[in-house]
This record gives structure tokens, sequence and C-alpha cells, in this order.
């Protein structure tokens, strides 16, 4: 054993993330129906246990006591979402809400004045049902709402807001509703995602576009969820299926948005397979070249393995990145049992230096990474206290790789976990737990977790020690 002191620098972000789906619950400002809630109107059934996201975390009514607990949990920044259904309570358009800018206002000043840092992120799943219903992120009508609730967002919160976000996991609405089936309105049609990417990428730069008016003095970026893909061995057939399924799934949006410029590679995919965006203009793409993040925040839960195909495609099958490789389990690889996901700590010194080497070293922070755990009752002392080891040891290893990152040149200056009070997880609802805080859902007492205890003691001496002899490179 090597132990040592990990020293994180002094100005190092500590902190968690949530959304306002999530978390907030619909509170009392008025608040339009959103694709979420339209969603469990129609299909219960999909949701685990039948639970709604009408209460959550109610976070909407108990924000000050929340942000106490951030405090209390060593919390120095705090990544929140604006809910574009609060803010225009009509369709996502119309007026805006002068009870929502009150809410917002005074949950940002609570969080300035208690020394957390205010990340806001503009769009997390939560568009507002009525946008849907013209067409999504396949419509530009739904473009210009978007535009004109990020600008009212800068112009109302931008004095105390310390970064923005545009969106949060852009990929994920694209794999849920076109290709996978885990997201309403679950349309199933692959072209037609390829063109909602292009626009969620269009909005994401007339959004920074806009920012850039004010003149503030805060960064605008984006977060994006990332796992390095591996090749199941080093044949050329498992290498090349690894590198397709990486421009799908990892340079389709990161170039776009950070670099300004669609990947080469992946358009001659697009295009041999006649899946192609219709609606493009110059216009389009001269918006997206000149208006790129200034900061990138990253979601890393797990790697991506991947080997060449070894079953034939049917020839009715709807175009998919799959046609072109199937996914390898790994043997004696270590699982999440509950979530379902390998847990690889290397994999995010991987994704660090991936940013570092191919995207110029933009400023970066790892903005999600988390370990959910399926009933933690189980785990709960005398005085009702949950003792997650597990989740300590899940933290300190992946945060012992971002800090070997550091060490090699690469420009990450935060950690966010996910999350901070146990929270509705989409569909799942509260099947598995996340938090540093944990959530009675019948009382919404909140009960800070070992994990919250060892959060608060790393951010207060910038690091924990850890034995270096388990880094691998």
């Amino acid at each position: 054993m090597n132990i040592k002191k990990l020293n994180f620098p002094k100005d190092f972000w500590w902190g968690s993330a949530w959304s306002a789906e999530q978390a907030e619950g619909r509170g009392n400002t008025g608040k339009a129906e959103t694709n979420w809630e339209r969603w469990y109107s129609l299909e219960p059934s999909r949701f685990y246990k039948h639970i709604s996201s009408e209460v959550t975390t109610d976070h909407f009514n108990r924000y000050k006591e929340d942000v106490s607990l951030m405090k209390q949990t060593g919390h120095n920044s705090f990544r929140v979402s604006i809910s574009w259904a609060r803010m225009f309570p009509e369709d996502g358009r119309g007026s805006v809400n002068p009870e929502a800018i009150d809410f917002y206002r005074s949950l940002f000043t609570e969080m300035n004045e208690n020394g957390v840092k205010v990340f806001a992120n503009l769009y997390h799943f939560d568009m507002p049902a009525a946008l849907q219903d013209i067409g999504g992120w396949e419509s530009r009508e739904v473009i210009d709402a978007y535009v004109n609730f990020a600008d009212t967002c800068f112009k109302e919160f931008g004095d105390l807001v310390f970064h923005w976000f545009t969106f949060n996991e852009p990929l994920g609405p694209i794999l849920g509703s076109y290709m996978e089936d885990f997201h309403y309105p679950n349309i199933m049609d692959f072209k037609r995602g390829v063109q909602a990417t292009f626009f969620t990428v269009l909005a994401h730069a007339k959004a920074i576009e806009a920012h850039s008016k004010y003149n503030l003095g805060s960064k605008i970026g984006v977060i994006l969820n990332l796992s390095p893909t591996f090749p199941r061995s080093n044949q050329p057939e498992d290498v090349k299926a690894a590198h397709i399924a990486d421009l799908f799934y990892t340079r389709s949006f990161l170039d776009a948005m950070v670099k300004g410029e669609f990947n080469k590679e992946l358009i001659e995919i697009l295009k041999e397979y006649d899946q192609m965006p219709i609606d493009v203009t110059d216009a389009d793409l001269k918006v997206i070249k000149d208006n790129t993040a200034q900061i990138l925040g990253l979601n890393y839960y797990e790697p991506r393995r991947v080997k060449a195909r070894m079953t034939a495609i049917s020839n009715n099958a709807m175009f998919s990145p799959e046609w072109f490789f199937e996914h390898h389990v790994m043997p004696g690889r270590r699982m999440n049992e509950y979530r379902g996901w390998e847990i690889y700590e290397r994999g995010i010194y991987d994704l660090c230096v991936d940013i570092r080497d191919n995207y110029g070293n933009i400023e970066s922070f790892i903005s999600e990474n988390g370990m959910g755990v399926a009933n933690e009752e189980r785990f709960m002392d005398e005085k009702g206290q949950v003792i997650d080891d597990y989740r300590i040891e899940y933290i300190q290893d992946h945060l012992a790789y971002v800090w070997l990152a550091i060490q090699d040149g690469c420009n990450i200056n935060g950690y966010h976990l996910w999350t901070f009070i146990d929270c509705w997880s989409w569909i799942n609802s509260y099947k598995n737990r996340y938090g540093l805080v944990s959530l009675n859902l019948e009382t919404k007492e909140r009960t800070i977790k070992k994990s919250g205890e060892f959060y608060f003691k790393a951010s207060q001496e910038h690091g924990f020690e850890y034995d270096v002899d388990l880094l691998v490179k």
C-alpha cells in the first residue's frame, strides 16, 4: 500500500446536481404541463410504482433547508435546472411568469449567500408538452421558444449565476424518443432523430449567441453524457466497430457543440444510409460554427464496450448505430447490480484525457457521477442514518482518477455528484437512491448519509487519503 493525500486545487468545485422536474415538485407558481406529466397521464404503468413528478423532493417549498444541507455536505457549487414550464406556464411561450422569477431569484440568492455557486442548466429533458405537440426538437418554432426562454433567464438571473449550460445530456432525449423507447413521445424513427439532433445543436448555439449580448461574467457551455468506447480486442473488426460506436455516441454532440462542426466521418455514414437531416441551411451552420461551448460538463457513469457484429441485421429493421457493432460483456467486470452498469473508475481518466488531447483542453468538470442503490433502508443505523460506505468508496475511486487526470494536465476544475438528496428518477422514480442525503418519501425528512459527512470533510480538506498503488494508467 502507498497511502498519500490526494490534494485538489483550493478553488476546485465540490458539489452535486439535479434537475427541476426531478426535485422541485409543481409548487404554486403555475406551471405548464411538461412532457413527463403528459406521458404519465397517458401511460402511468410505465413509471415505477406509478409515482409521478407531482411532488418529488418538494424542493420548491424546502429550498432554504436544502441550501443549508448543501453547506453541511461540503458544497461550494450546485447545478440546478430552470423549469421552462414554470417560467412560461401558458405553453412554453407567451408571457413570463413573475412568480417563477421570484422563486429562482430567491433560490439563487440563498445559494450565493451560503457560498454555493449557481451552475444553471436550461434544459434537462423537461419540455412543455404543448411544444412537444408541435414537433419538439424537430421544430424551428420550438428553437425560437427555447432561445426566448434562455434569453429571459440570462436577463433575469445573470447577476446570480456562476456558469450556464444549454443542455444536459442532449443525446438522452434523442436515444429515448427516436431509438430506444424510454422518452416521450416514443417516435422510433432514426432519421427524424437526426433532424432533432441538428436542431438541438442549433438551439445550443443560438442560446450561446443570446448569452453574449449581456456581457456577463459567467461562461456558458453544455453538459454531455460521455463514455470512452473500448473494443473487445485489437482485431481490426472490433476496433472498427468501437470507432463507429464512438462516432455516434460520443463525437456527434461533442464535435458539433465544442468544435462547431459535425464529425465528417459520421456525416459520410449518414449520407451512405440516407439518414441526413432535411432542414439545414448555410445560415444554421454558420451560427453553429460561431457559437461554441466555453465550458464543458462531463457526465460519466460507465464505459462502452463493443465488438464487431456477429449476427445479421433484418432487412426490415429501422436504421440504428447498432447495425455496425454489438455490445460486449467483458468477463469479470465489476457491476452496480442495482442499475446494471459496469463500474470502471479509470474510464473517467480516459474521458478527461480525450478532452485534453482532442478538444483543446477546454475548461471542464465532472458534472455527474454517482451510484444508485436500491433499498438503502437496509443500511440505516439505529439513528436513521444510511451508512453507505459503498458510495464513499465509489466517490473516492473516481475522484482519485480525476486527481490523476489533473496531474497529467487535464483542465478539470470540479466534481459534481449525482445527486444531492435522493430525487425522482424519470420512469424509475425512487427505485434507486443516489443522494448524499436520504429522503423519507412520506414525511420528506432529510438525513445526511455517511457519504455526505465524507464529502464535507473532503471538501473542507481539499482532498482525502488514498492508496495510489490502486491507480492504473
